[in-house]
C-alpha cells in the first residue's frame, strides 16, 4: 500500500508541475509590451518604416511622443492612411505622450496637419 500512496503522490506533483509549466509559459505570451514610436526621435517625420522588423500583438501600446501643437495622432483607417486623409469620427490624440493600445489587425495612425502624413509622419502596424 505504501507504494501505491507514493506512485499517487508523485502523480499529484507531476500533474501539479505540469500545470505550474503551463500557467508561466502562458503568462509571458500574455504580457503586453510598450512600444515608443520612432525610438529615441519620437512620432517625426520619415518614422514610416520604423515599424518593420518589429512583431506587434493586440494589447501592446504605442507611445507617441511629440511637442504638441506641432504634431497630432490620428487613428484612421486603410484609405484614410493610404490618402493621408482623417475619416469623420477618426480619435485624433494631441497631448504629446499619448498612449495608444492595439487591436487584433491592422492598426493604422497618422499626423493630420498638413503636408505631415506626405512627409511619412504615418506608420501602419499589424498587431497578431
Amino acid at each position: 500500500m505504501a507504494m501505491g500512496r507514493g506512485s499517487a503522490i508523485i502523480s499529484g506533483l507531476l500533474l501539479l508541475f505540469c500545470f505550474m509549466a503551463v500557467l508561466l509559459s502562458n503568462s509571458g505570451m500574455a504580457q503586453a509590451a510598450t512600444f515608443t514610436v520612432g525610438d529615441g526621435g519620437g512620432w517625426t517625420f520619415n518614422t514610416q518604416g520604423w515599424p518593420q522588423g518589429k512583431r506587434f500583438r493586440a494589447g501592446d501600446t504605442l507611445v507617441f511622443n511629440y511637442r504638441s501643437g506641432t504634431h497630432n495622432v490620428v487613428v484612421v483607417n486603410k484609405a484614410g492612411y493610404n490618402a493621408c486623409r482623417t475619416p469623420r469620427g477618426a480619435k485624433v490624440f494631441t497631448s504629446g505622450k499619448d498612449q495608444i493600445k492595439l487591436v487584433r489587425g491592422p492598426n493604422y495612425f497618422i499626423c493630420n496637419y498638413p503636408g505631415h502624413c506626405e512627409s511619412a509622419m504615418k506608420i501602419a502596424v499589424n498587431a497578431f
